[in-house]
C-alpha cells in the first residue's frame, strides 16, 4: 500500500481545504519555521488513529487540533483529515481488500469527539489502526521520525529495538492482533468462570426447580382428587336441587289455585268495599262539618283561656296594688297618730307657755313669740294631719 493524497480541513493551521500530493520517490517539504511542516506529519499520525493529544502538541485535549481562529479569520467547529492508500496490490485487512483505493476519514468535532470512515463506512479506530499495524506503519510506528527521535532509538532499550526490527519484518499487525487475541482470550476465560458460577447457580435454581416439580406433580393430583370431591357434591346438590324444584312445582301449583281463590275473593271484597264507600259519603260529610265546629270551639277555647290568663293576671296586680294601698294606709294611719301625739305634747308646751306667761309679765314678747311659733307648729301639723288623712280616704276609696 503507497500513500497518495493528504487532504486537510481546519487542522490547525491549514483552516482551508488543503490537498498534499504524495508521489512515487522521494517528497520533501521545505519553508520557514512556523509554516506548518510539523502540523503534516502530525494530520498523518492523527488519521492514522493517534489517541494522545500530548503526542499532538494538544496539551488541554483533542479538541485543540481544531483551528482556532485568527485575527483575521474566525474559528472552526470541526476538522478532517482525509488520507489516499494505494491498494492495488489488495494487501489491505479482508474487510477493506475488495477496492483498489482506500480513503481513510477523520473528523472531530468540538466537544463530541472523533469518528472514523474508510470510503465511506463508519468503522472504530481500533479498525484503522489495524490497517495502518499490517502495512507495517501507523500513528506510533518509527517510521514517523520526529526531532530528536534518532538519539533516542539509539539510546533505546532492547525491546524498543525489537519493536522497529518487528515493524519492519512487516509483523506489527500479527503482534497487534495477537495482543487483541490474548485480550479476548482472557475475556472468554473470564467469561468462562463466570459461567461456572452461573453453572453452580444454575444447579442450586434446577435442584429447587425439582422440588418445585414434586409439589406441582402432588397438587395435580390433589387437584384431580379435588375435582373428583366436587363433582360428587355438585352432583348431590344437584340432585337436591331437582328434588327442591319438584317440591317447588307442586307449591307453585298450589299456591296458584290460592291466589285464583284469593282474587275471586279481593273481587267481592272489593265490590262490598265500593258498597260501603258510597254509604260512607254523608257519614264523611257529618264528620267534615263536626270537624269544622270542634275546630271553632277549639279556637273559642284557646281564646278564653287567653282571656281568663289575662284576667288572673290582672286580679294578682290588683291584690298587689289593694296590699300596697293597705301598707300604705297604715303608714299614714302611724302618721297621724304620731302627729296627734306630737299636738298633744305641744298643747302641754303651750299651756306650760301661757302659765309661765301668766307667772311672768315680763317676758310676755319672747312667750308670746313663742307661742306664736308653737301655734304655726301646730296648725302645720294639723294641715299636715288633714292632708294624710285625705290620702289615706283616697286609696281606701280606691
Amino acid at each position: 500500500m503507497h500513500f497518495q493524497r493528504l487532504r486537510l480541513s481546519g487542522f490547525k493551521s491549514f483552516v482551508d481545504p488543503t490537498e498534499f500530493r504524495i508521489e512515487p520517490g522521494v517528497t520533501g517539504v521545505v519553508g520557514p519555521n512556523g509554516c506548518g511542516k510539523s502540523n503534516l506529519l502530525e494530520a498523518l499520525r492523527w488519521v492514522m488513529g493517534a489517541n494522545s493529544a500530548k503526542a499532538m502538541r494538544a496539551g488541554g485535549g483533542m479538541d485543540e487540533v481544531i483551528f482556532a481562529g485568527s485575527g483575521a479569520r474566525a474559528s472552526r467547529n470541526h476538522a478532517e483529515v482525509t488520507l489516499t492508500i494505494d491498494n492495488s496490490d489488495r494487501r489491505a485487512p479482508p474487510a477493506f481488500n475488495d477496492s483498489p483505493v482506500l480513503e481513510v476519514v477523520r473528523r472531530i468535532d468540538r466537544g463530541a469527539g472523533s469518528t472514523y470512515r474508510i470510503n465511506g463506512r463508519e468503522v472504530r479506530a481500533r479498525d484503522v489502526q489495524l490497517l495502518f499495524a499490517d502495512a507495517s506503519t501507523g500513528s506510533n510506528s518509527p517510521a514517523l521520525v520526529r526531532q530528536g527521535q534518532i538519539s533516542e532509538l539509539i539510546a533505546a532499550k532492547p525491546q524498543n529495538r525489537r519493536l522497529i526490527l518487528e515493524e519492519a519484518a512487516g509483523v506489527s499487525g500479527l503482534h497487534s492482533r495477537r495482543h487483541e487475541a490474548e485480550l479476548r482470550l482472557r475475556a472468554a476465560e473470564t467469561n468462562l468462570a463466570r459461567l461456572d458460577d452461573v453453572a453452580g447457580e444454575l444447579e442450586g435454581a434446577l435442584n429447587r426447580l425439582r422440588r418445585e416439580a414434586r409439589a406441582a406433580e402432588r397438587y395435580k393430583r390433589l387437584s384431580a382428587e379435588i375435582r373428583t370431591l366436587q363433582s360428587a357434591v355438585l352432583f348431590a346438590r344437584w340432585s337436591e336441587a331437582r328434588d327442591a324444584a319438584a317440591r317447588l312445582r307442586e307449591e307453585a301449583a298450589a299456591a296458584a289455585a290460592a291466589v285464583e281463590t284469593h282474587t275471586r275473593q279481593a273481587a267481592a271484597a272489593t265490590t262490598r268495599a265500593a258498597q260501603a264507600e258510597e254509604a260512607i259519603k254523608p257519614l264523611r260529610e257529618a264528620e267534615t262539618v263536626a270537624a269544622a265546629i270542634l275546630h271553632r270551639l277549639a279556637i273559642d277555647k284557646d281564646r278564653l283561656e287567653r282571656e281568663g290568663e289575662a284576667l288572673a293576671a290582672e286580679v294578682e296586680r290588683l291584690t298587689a296594688d289593694l296590699a300596697r294601698i293597705d301598707g300604705d294606709r297604715a303608714r299614714e294611719t302611724q302618721i297621724a297618730h304620731d302627729a296627734q301625739g306630737a299636738l298633744e305634747r305641744m298643747a302641754e308646751d303651750l299651756a306650760a307657755l301661757e302659765a309661765a306667761i301668766a307667772a311672768a309679765p315680763e317676758r310676755v314678747p319672747e312667750l308670746e313669740a313663742a307661742a306664736r311659733a308653737a301655734e304655726e307648729a301646730r296648725t302645720a301639723a294639723d294641715k299636715a294631719v288633714e292632708d294624710r288623712a285625705a290620702q289615706a280616704a283616697a286609696a281606701e276609696a280606691r
